[in-house]
């Protein structure tokens, strides 16, 4: 969901995981002339034509060849690889956006799925708080945004599993700690 608090959880993650990368499909949207406009007037910036997905799953396969991480290492990460108490480095790719489920090519490469979600009025009062280049235009919430959330999430309760639904209102902690947890877990399995 847009405002969900994606990108937050991704950055305080990375803080927290040794070897850890974030890519972020926001960084993969085409530009503004590019974008659909609807009858309406509005951009299509809430559906996958409005990205260069292809772009984006090449970015995560040329990751996965050479993982790098930034070279800092925090007191959290380095109580993590001491819990972990194994040599051998894991490399963590977070990628994050609100479209990434919806894109068979990149199905297969998770190895866990976090899904923020809010209710309406929450997410309706966090996307008026923000402001985006080009900007909202009057009624693009209500008249694309939203739609297109219900529509993509709706696709994956239908066709996907092992997705881990979140509630967005939750505090960033209480999220952080949830994910983290996970992580650490899948982390002590690939090491056994």
């Amino acid at each position: 969901v847009t405002n969900g608090g994606k990108t937050t959880l991704a950055e305080k993650l990375k803080k927290m995981l040794p070897n850890c990368d974030i890519i972020s499909q926001d960084d993969f949207f085409k530009p503004e002339s590019e974008v659909e406009t609807d009858e309406r007037g509005f951009k299509l910036y809430d559906e996958l034509d409005a990205l260069y997905m292809d772009e984006m799953v090449k970015s995560i396969h040329n990751w996965m060849k050479r993982p790098a991480s930034s070279g800092v290492v925090t007191e959290e990460m380095q109580n993590t690889r001491d819990n972990l108490k194994n040599g051998d480095d894991v490399y963590i790719l977070i990628v994050e956006g609100f479209l990434l489920y919806n894109y068979e090519p990149l199905n297969e490469l998770w190895n866990r799925r976090y899904f923020l979600t809010l209710p309406y009025e929450e997410c309706k009062r966090r996307r008026s708080t923000r402001v985006y280049q080009p900007a909202d235009t009057p009624g693009y919430f209500d008249g694309h945004v939203w739609p297109m959330y219900l529509k993509y999430k709706n696709e994956l309760e239908e066709n996907s599993s092992n997705i881990v639904y979140l509630d967005g209102t939750k505090s960033q902690e209480e999220l952080l700690s949830r994910v983290y947890s996970d992580i650490i877990q899948e982390l002590k399995k690939l090491k056994e």
